[in-house]
Parts: structure tokens; C-alpha cells; sequence
């Protein structure tokens, strides 16, 4: 077969103990270098891992404390008494405006909500605007009435599955009363039937009733009503495993005045997240008007209220505070409506982060 013997041949030259004892010096000559190699390599690759640095500097973001009008939302009109709803991955908001009836009566309008948070830089940004969401549309339209609509707010009760809306709304007398509408959780498959509003008779009394909330446990809901002369917060606590609705719908039960909270002034607006109580006050030592006070919950009671401070406050009306958190935000946020100077429309809705005491 021709080139099999060249083919011998040239294998017996290769192992010919002359070129065995190069391929001896061959094998070590080639062992020498691989290890180089690869000591030239990790050397390279550590020194390169050196060199690439963690382009994150803030891991948690942060929200700022300053003040911002959120311009996207306001309008020439009155665009105030803000809630957050949260819904499929975004914050929504809900808020009072007068705007359709221009400066006319106060109905119930929608938006979102998003933040930006660059890790690299720690700048921070957000966008709002006016959205349309089907079911919103849906429960706000429910809810909207003849006369103002006011102080909004919405949970989840775990105990019976619905989802409730509370807000408060001119009666035929003219005074405001609290009332709930409930609806079945909202799935991407369909768009849940809306009950109500009905009458919070547990709690509705011949003066005006607003701004209702509930405490984080769901236990104790905290209300603003001048059935005392003026304005004060009160607090009615729910039987355990009696439903909400149930309990709305059950006969008037006297109130309490929440501890450590009122003034000679008037109280209005509570909200409670977490351990914490934000609200609105016009009482003697303010900085003018209606201004923002925070009190903490602590053994058993409520602090003393305490100023948000000039920051926050102006000489004009700051009202409805809504604060809420952001589990990769080391602050909380909150909403609020002012009628100070600079605004758009008579009262405009703000931005700010907070930090509060522990």
C-alpha cells in the first residue's frame, strides 16, 4: 500500500533513542511553559477581577426629603385627599378632585404612580400619570355620589375575603357621612362585582363623619368627626372574628377619643401605617393654617403629637397626609395636599420622603 512503509519509517525515526531523549527535553520544555501559562493567566484574570468594581453604590434606595408638587396630577382645580391603592405591581392613587365639575363638587378621580431609584448615582425620579383602569372606573363610578366625596381608603380584609373601599360623602342634610363598598379580590381573568356604598350605621351620627382608616391589625378603625364642637379623631375597636361588613352594619356604638391626640383645635384626617399616625391639625402652636403631625404608638398609647416641622409645614394649609414604605427604600414616603403658593389650582397634591422616631 503505498505511503503505510514512509508512514513505519517515519514513526521509527520519531522513536529513535536520539529523539526520545529530545522528546524528553521536549516534555519538560512544554511542562515549564503550561505552567507559566497558567500562573500568567490567574495572574491576569485576579488582576482583572481587581479592576471591575461594583457599579452599585446605593443597594437601598432612598426617597428625598423635599418637598415636590406633583405637577403631573394637579390641575388649576382642587386635587386633594389623596389614598394609595396598591394593584397589579403598581401604585395606584386615588384622590379627591373637583376638576369635573370645574371647582364645582368633589368626586373620586384615578392615577399612577412609579419611582426610579439609579443605584449607581442615588438619583431619584418619579412619573405620575392620569390612568384608566377598568375595574377602578368601575368602583369609583359605584362610589362617586350627588354631593362631595371625600377621604377615601381601601384594604383587604383576610377574614372574608373582600376588598373594601371607605370614604365619606354629603348625606341629603348636607353633613358627611361614612359609608363602604366591597368587592371580591381583582384576578386578570374577570372584573369582580361591586356592592354598596352603604351607610356605616355603627359609627354615622347626625354631625359630620370622615376620614376613616383602619389600624395595621385591622382590629380598630380611627375616624375625624365634630360631634364634640370641633374636630376631633375617635376610635371604635371591632369585636374579634366579627366581618367588617357585619360590624358596619350593626347599631351606633359610641365612640372613644383617641388618647393623647386632641386639642382645643380640630383633628382631622388619620391615617395609621404601621406604628405610626399621621394627620392634620389646625391647633395652637402650628406654623399657620392646618399643619401635618405625626404621633407613634408606644406601650399601649399614642405619643404627643409632633410638628412635621417647617419642611413640611408652610403658613399656608397642609391636609391629608397618606405615608406609606417601600421595602427597598430605607424611608417611607408620603402624599399630601397644600394650598400654599406655587401651586397649580387652590390645593395641589406633594411629594416628600420622611423618617419618624422610633
Amino acid at each position: 500500500m503505498p505511503g503505510f512503509p514512509i508512514y513505519i519509517n517515519t514513526f521509527a525515526a520519531e522513536i529513535s533513542p536520539k529523539n526520545i531523549y529530545k522528546m524528553k527535553n521536549l516534555s519538560v520544555s512544554i511542562s515549564i511553559i503550561f505552567i507559566f501559562s497558567i500562573l500568567a493567566y490567574t495572574i491576569t484574570f485576579t488582576g482583572c477581577k481587581k479592576k471591575i468594581e461594583n457599579p452599585v453604590k446605593f443597594p437601598v434606595g432612598y426617597f428625598p426629603e423635599t418637598v415636590v408638587n406633583i405637577n403631573d396630577l394637579n390641575t388649576e382645580y382642587d386635587d386633594y385627599n389623596t389614598a394609595l391603592f396598591q394593584l397589579f405591581g403598581k401604585v395606584t392613587i386615588v384622590f379627591s378632585s373637583n376638576r369635573k365639575s370645574s371647582g364645582g363638587e368633589f368626586d373620586l378621580v384615578q392615577d399612577s404612580m412609579t419611582f426610579v431609584f439609579e443605584q449607581t448615582d442615588g438619583a431619584f425620579g418619579f412619573t405620575a400619570e392620569m390612568t384608566n383602569d377598568v375595574f377602578l372606573t368601575k368602583l369609583l363610578n359605584a362610589a362617586n355620589k350627588t354631593g362631595d366625596d371625600f377621604g377615601q381608603y381601601r384594604f383587604y380584609s383576610p377574614l372574608d375575603g373582600y376588598e373594601y373601599l371607605l370614604l365619606s360623602s354629603e348625606n341629603e342634610e348636607g353633613n358627611l357621612d361614612m359609608y363602604y363598598l366591597k368587592n371580591r379580590p381583582v384576578f386578570d381573568t374577570g372584573i369582580p362585582a361591586v356592592s354598596g356604598p352603604y351607610p356605616i350605621t355603627l359609627l354615622n351620627t347626625m354631625w359630620d363623619e370622615d376620614y376613616i382608616c383602619f389600624d395595621t391589625n385591622q382590629d380598630s378603625v380611627y375616624f375625624s368627626s365634630d360631634k364634640g364642637g370641633n374636630f376631633d379623631i375617635y376610635l371604635n375597636t371591632r369585636p374579634s372574628n366579627l366581618p367588617v361588613d357585619a360590624w358596619f352594619d350593626s347599631g351606633f356604638e359610641i365612640s372613644e377619643v383617641a388618647d393623647s391626640i386632641n386639642s382645643s383645635g380640630d383633628e382631622k384626617c388619620p391615617l395609621v401605617h404601621k406604628n405610626i399616625m399621621v394627620f392634620a391639625s389646625n391647633r395652637p402652636g402650628g406654623i399657620g393654617g392646618y399643619d401635618l403631625y405625626c404621633s407613634i404608638f408606644r406601650r399601649g398609647k399614642w405619643s404627643s403629637p409632633v410638628n412635621l416641622g417647617p419642611e413640611i409645614n408652610t403658613s399656608s394649609n397642609e391636609f391629608r397626609p397618606v405615608i406609606s414604605s417601600n421595602p427597598d427604600f430605607e424611608n417611607m414616603f408620603m402624599i399630601f395636599s397644600s394650598d400654599r403658593p406655587g401651586g397649580k389650582g387652590r390645593f395641589d397634591l406633594y411629594f416628600t420622603g420622611v423618617n419618624f422616631p422610633d
